[in-house]
């Protein structure tokens, strides 16, 4: 391995393999794995609702990129809450020492209504209030999770509109970077991808 290239201290082997599935899930795809920005953004008629895409961001129609944040439609979800991820905006850079990025899910199941403002019972969630977004009344939580040196954090937005649920999740997501040898440097800050995030997020709104 070349000099300065990071590598993992061998402190456990469930801590290297963790780690090392992380790495493979959230390094920044090739470009024959995601779309380049563009000027008209995403306009997805079947889910009801646009979003402008920013430089420095590129689309993703999956979830598969985080240890902590998961694969689902919506973090922290039930069991038996059925929705579709449907698009992330990625923050160009993103790796396994940090990653950011804007996710978009949608259900439109009777539970996925049902449950659709409910604020995790896991995690540590807090700062619920009420907001408009994109003309429409949301659920806000910020929630943070951390496991096996990763570390999740999350500003959630949750509506029921038009008969369906929408998720959308501002994820901040990654490894402590002291658990490589020599320490990592992460791509950004942490608060400066959250900014990021929430300034994509204005690009928002309902069909």
């Amino acid at each position: 391995m070349a000099s300065g290239t990071p590598t993992i201290r061998p402190t456990s082997f469930l801590l290297l393999v963790l780690t090392g599935l992380a790495s493979c899930t959230a390094q920044t795809p090739t470009s024959t794995a995601h779309h380049p920005a563009s000027a008209s953004g995403i306009v997805d008629t079947a889910h009801g609702f646009a979003i402008a895409v920013p430089p420095g961001m590129y689309v993703r129609h999956d979830f598969q990129r985080s240890y902590l944040g998961g694969a689902a439609w919506k973090s922290f979800v039930r069991a038996d809450d059925h929705g579709e991820p449907v698009v992330a905006l990625v923050l160009d850079h993103s790796n396994a020492v940090t990653a950011a990025e804007l996710r978009i899910g949608v259900g439109d199941d009777a539970t996925a209504r049902a449950h659709c403002l409910d604020v995790p019972a896991s995690g540590v969630p807090a700062q619920v209030s009420r907001v408009t977004l994109a003309g429409v009344r949301f659920t806000r939580f910020r929630a943070v999770d951390a496991a096996m040196s990763h570390y999740l954090r999350v500003d959630a937005y949750r509506a029921v509109h038009d008969g369906r649920c929408y998720a959308i999740d501002l994820l901040v997501t990654g490894t402590r970077p002291e658990v490589y040898d020599p320490p990592a440097t992460p791509p950004f800050e942490q608060d400066e991808a959250r900014e990021r995030l929430r300034d994509a997020l204005a690009g928002f709104r309902f069909l």
